[in-house]
C-alpha cells in the first residue's frame, strides 16, 4: 500500500489504482452498527458520483434504515451474503446481486450481515449537495443543506408560533 492521498498524478490527472490503495476507514456505533469502507471515488478524484467499497462484519448493520428524497443509491454484492431490510420486507442478497434505491422511494433500507463471514459490496450514489434523508425507525429527518437533523414530531405546523391576535404590520398600536 502507498502513502498517496489520491490517484491524481502531478498533473492533476486521475490514474488507475488498486482499490486497496484507497484509505481504509471504519465506523461503529454500539453493538448493532459498524462497517469498514474505502471511498474509491474520492480517492480517484471524483466528486459527482460516490463509490465506496464496503465490508460488513458478521452480525453488523450498515446504518439505520433510511431513504433519500433527492439522492439515488445502488448496492452491488461482490462477496458473501447479507440481508437487505427494505421497509417491512427482507431479502437475502449474495455475490452478484444488485439493488437500486431510487430517490424519493419512501421505503427505508439498510443492510445486515446475518452470516458468520464478512460481506463485501459496492455502494454507489449521487453526491447531491442537497438532500433530505428520512430515518423511519427514529423519526429523524436530516437536511444535508444545513447538516442539521430534525424529528418529524418536531416539525412545525404552518401557523405554529404565529399569534393570530397580534397587530397587523403597519397598523397603529396604542
Amino acid at each position: 500500500m502507498t502513502d498517496k492521498s489520491s490517484a491524481l498524478n502531478a498533473d492533476g490527472v486521475s490514474e488507475p489504482f488498486a482499490a486497496v490503495t484507497a484509505p481504509l476507514e471504519a465506523f461503529s456505533h454500539g453493538e448493532r452498527f459498524g462497517s469498514s469502507f474505502r471511498h474509491l471515488s474520492s480517492f480517484g478524484g471524483g466528486d459527482h458520483v460516490g463509490v465506496a467499497l464496503e465490508e460488513l462484519a458478521p452480525g453488523k448493520e450498515s446504518n439505520p434504515s433510511h431513504y433519500h428524497l433527492l439522492e439515488e443509491e445502488h448496492a452491488y454484492i461482490l462477496e458473501g451474503a447479507l440481508t437487505l431490510k427494505l421497509g417491512a420486507r427482507t431479502y437475502v442478497m449474495k455475490a452478484g446481486d444488485y439493488v437500486c434505491f431510487p430517490a424519493g422511494q419512501k421505503v427505508g433500507h439498510s443492510l445486515f450481515n446475518h452470516t458468520d463471514a464478512a460481506c463485501r459490496y459496492l455502494i454507489i450514489g449521487e453526491r447531491n449537495p442537497n438532500d433530505v434523508i428520512v430515518y423511519p425507525e427514529s423519526g429523524r429527518v436530516s437536511v444535508r443543506l444545513t447538516g442539521e437533523g430534525y424529528r418529524k414530531s418536531a416539525t412545525m405546523d404552518y401557523w405554529e408560533g404565529i399569534d393570530p391576535a397580534a397587530a397587523k404590520p403597519g397598523a397603529r398600536q396604542e
